[in-house]
């Protein structure tokens, strides 16, 4: 399989200047024009990176010049491109972020019209005219026109807020690292009924407060305002808002596998999820677990083909194909939200889903190497260990042994590391797993 060398799991993404520029979003946007055949409408929004201004004026000329309409929505959180697709009517859709990446990174993500993420099949059509410059320009008298909606957003926040039915009073504090769900997400809440404290919530593509990757490194404030201020739940996104992660009443940070189990355990019917998600997915859910490759388009893809009622990566990406097939952070805290107003304390809830040692692990390595690492690394995982009962490859190399202990080892689709993601019914099982592993792979290194 050719190694693409745009897309990434999460659309391109990479350092500005080294590897994100304002040539690169002007030819990325003459390449979506031509694969859309130079006509149609492109809805354009950014996240609060201090690039991404640039990148908008460069990819909107791209775009303007192969005949492609714009409308530009301004700064707002990705989940909002995705619906303004649909509303709009649009061909297609730009997200410019680089999501929990740090300052110095941005990215371009394509959105489809039903407000899901382009699929890899349609980043290497991309990735094939971009490449041979196959791109095409109009003449002068059919260029395309820019327009601005500032009206999508206000549909937005309605839409949600009716979606959901959480009781009056509820306090949440809400954590948005300075990115593009500060102005959005706490007044969602506002609207939607509780008292609302925010923290990170002014937009700054600095990120002074804290670094956007929602972890528990970088929620210490949270935690420790949700039981100062007495909050029933504390909610922090990333730098874009697709991912929502949560903190209990208790000042936790709830486990990403169990919060997916949580909620997926609402629904009726059968639930996506990743192949780095845990056993818990599968001992909480009312219908069939299905798993994908990691990425969110991978989820979206099977709920569409299957008719799911839920999806999501234990990240924190969730989708919800009764709104938008876009990743929505915000819907999803309103869904957690809703869910602890309706049935009590988040963390005795959690506490009601099956926990096993679960360990994350990342090495770094550099994107060159990673696809020297990875080669045979099925058969090197095979030599080290004798109780191997099952073998996915879907996407990196996941083998199941025979306690139903598992590990995942694959290369970071967005970041220089491979990543080892494992989970066994016994810590000192997963330790050993997890030791075995990583020297594995550092000697390959």
């Amino acid at each position: 399989m050719a190694v693409k060398k745009l897309f990434g799991t999460s659309g391109i993404r990479g350092k500005i200047a080294s590897e994100v520029t304002c040539e690169l979003a002007l030819n990325v946007g003459k390449s979506l024009a031509t694969y859309l055949g130079n006509k149609g409408t492109v809805v354009l929004g950014y996240d609060t990176r201090t690039t991404n201004k640039m990148l908008d004026q460069a990819i909107s000329a791209g775009l303007l010049e192969s005949g492609v309409n714009v409308i530009k929505i301004g700064m707002v959180p990705t989940p909002l491109v995705g619906y303004a697709c649909e509303k709009l009517d649009a061909d297609a859709g730009i997200m410019l972020t680089a999501s929990h990446n740090p300052s110095q990174y941005n990215g371009i993500k394509l959105w489809n019209k039903n407000g899901m993420a382009y699929t890899s099949s349609q980043e290497a059509e991309i990735e094939n005219i971009y490449a041979n410059k196959l791109y095409k320009s109009v003449n002068w008298d059919e260029v395309g026109s820019i327009a601005v909606d500032s009206e999508i957003k206000s549909r937005y926040i309605e839409d949600l807020v009716d979606l959901v039915d959480i009781k009056k009073g509820l306090k949440v504090v809400i954590d948005c690292a300075s990115g593009a769900g500060s102005e959005i997400s706490p007044l969602v809440f506002r609207k939607a009924g509780c008292e609302v404290t925010t923290l990170n919530s002014q937009p700054d593509g600095f990120f002074p407060g804290r670094n956007p990757e929602p972890n528990a490194e970088n929620l210490q404030n949270l935690m420790k305002t949700v039981k100062a201020v007495g909050a029933d739940l504390g909610i922090a996104h990333d730098g874009d808002a697709d991912r929502m992660i949560t903190v209990d009443e208790k000042g936790n940070i709830s486990p990403f596998d169990s919060l997916l189990a949580l909620m997926s355990k609402e629904f009726d019917g059968d639930i996506v999820t990743t192949v780095d998600a845990g056993l818990c997915m599968d001992e909480s859910v009312k219908g069939n677990v299905l798993r994908t490759p990691v990425g969110d388009v991978n989820v979206a893809e099977v709920i569409i083909e299957k008719d799911a009622a839920f999806g999501g990566e234990p990240s924190g990406t969730w989708l919800h194909p009764d709104f938008c097939m876009c990743p929505d952070g915000i819907l999803s805290g309103l869904r957690i939200a809703e869910l602890v107003s309706k049935k009590g304390k988040l963390s005795e809830l959690l506490d009601e889903i099956p926990s096993y040692p679960n360990i994350r692990e990342k090495i770094t390595c550099s994107k060159e190497a990673k696809i020297r690492v990875m080669d045979g690394m099925e058969d090197l995982l095979k030599e080290s260990f004798d109780d191997i009962r099952d073998i996915n490859s879907i996407d990196g190399v996941r083998l199941t042994f025979d306690d139903d202990s598992w590990v995942l080892v694959r290369p970071s689709g967005t970041e220089d590391y491979i990543r080892i993601t494992l989970e066994s019914r016994s810590q000192k099982r997963a330790e050993e797993i997890k030791e075995s592993c990583v020297k594995l792979i550092k000697e390959k290194i």
